[in-house]
C-alpha cells in the first residue's frame, strides 16, 4: 500500500511539473509575440517618418518673433465635493417647521436679527438704508424649487462679496386664499441660513409686504451658507 501511495504522489508531482511547464513555455510565446508586434510597429513608425521627410523636404526652424509670452493665473481650487454634501446637508436641514423665533432675536415688525447683531441694523434694513447688490425673485416656485434656487442664490452672493440682497417671494394675491404661500417659508428659510445675520421687510419702495432685505455675513465668502 506504501508502494502504491508512493507512486500515485510522484505522478502527482510529475503532473504539475508538466502544467508548469506548459505555462513557462505559453509565457514565453506571448513574449515573443509582444516583442515582435513592437518591432512591427516601430518600423512602420520610422517608415512613415521616412516617406513624410521625403515628401516635405529639407525644413527650416523659425526665429521667435515678437510674441508676447502670457502666463495665466491659475484658477484657485474650489471644493466641489464639499459643496454637493453640503447641498445634501442642506436639503436636510432647511426645515419648514422651525420657530425662527427660538433662533433669533426678534424686534418689533417683521425684522431678524442673530445674537450679537444691534437693533440699528434692521432698523436700517427696514427703512431701506443699505444698498441691494443682488436680488432673486421666487414667484410662481412650488416649494422645494424655491428652496434650492434661494439656497444657490445665497451661495453666489455670498461667493461674490456681496452684503445686503433682496428676496422677493410675494404678497400671494395669485395664491389660492390669497395668502402668501412662501413668505413663512423664506423667512424660516433665511433664519436658518449661516449666512444670513439679518433680515427685515423691505420697505414700499424696495418691495414691502413681498419681500425682504437680508444683511449677509462676509466671512462665509469662502465658507458654508448653511
Amino acid at each position: 500500500m506504501k508502494g502504491g501511495r508512493a507512486t500515485a504522489a510522484a505522478a502527482r508531482g510529475l503532473a504539475g511539473l508538466d502544467e508548469l511547464r506548459k505555462a513557462l513555455a505559453a509565457r514565453r510565446r506571448e513574449e515573443a509575440e509582444r516583442r515582435a508586434r513592437e518591432q512591427t510597429r516601430r518600423a512602420a513608425v520610422d517608415a512613415a517618418g521616412r516617406l513624410f521627410r521625403a515628401a516635405v523636404g529639407e525644413v527650416t526652424p523659425l526665429r521667435a518673433g515678437n510674441r508676447a509670452e502670457l502666463h495665466r493665473p491659475r484658477p484657485e481650487p474650489w471644493p466641489h465635493q464639499r459643496e454637493a454634501d453640503e447641498r445634501a446637508a442642506l436639503r436636510q436641514t432647511w426645515s419648514d417647521e422651525v420657530d425662527v423665533e427660538s433662533l433669533l432675536l426678534t424686534d418689533d415688525g417683521l425684522s431678524f436679527r442673530r445674537p450679537g447683531i444691534g437693533a440699528d441694523v434692521v432698523t436700517r434694513l427696514r427703512r431701506g438704508q443699505w444698498t441691494v447688490q443682488g436680488e432673486i425673485d421666487l414667484h410662481g416656485l412650488r416649494r422645494e424649487e424655491a428652496r434650492e434656487v434661494l439656497r444657490e442664490f445665497l451661495d453666489l452672493s455670498t461667493r461674490r462679496g456681496q452684503r445686503c440682497v433682496r428676496i422677493v417671494h410675494g404678497k400671494g394675491h395669485g395664491s389660492p386664499g390669497r395668502r402668501p404661500v412662501l413668505k413663512l417659508r423664506v423667512q424660516r428659510w433665511l433664519a436658518q441660513s449661516a449666512a444670513v445675520i439679518a433680515f427685515a421687510q423691505a420697505s414700499g419702495p424696495q418691495g414691502g409686504a413681498g419681500a425682504l432685505i437680508a444683511l449677509l455675513d462676509r466671512s462665509t465668502r469662502r465658507g458654508r451658507s448653511a
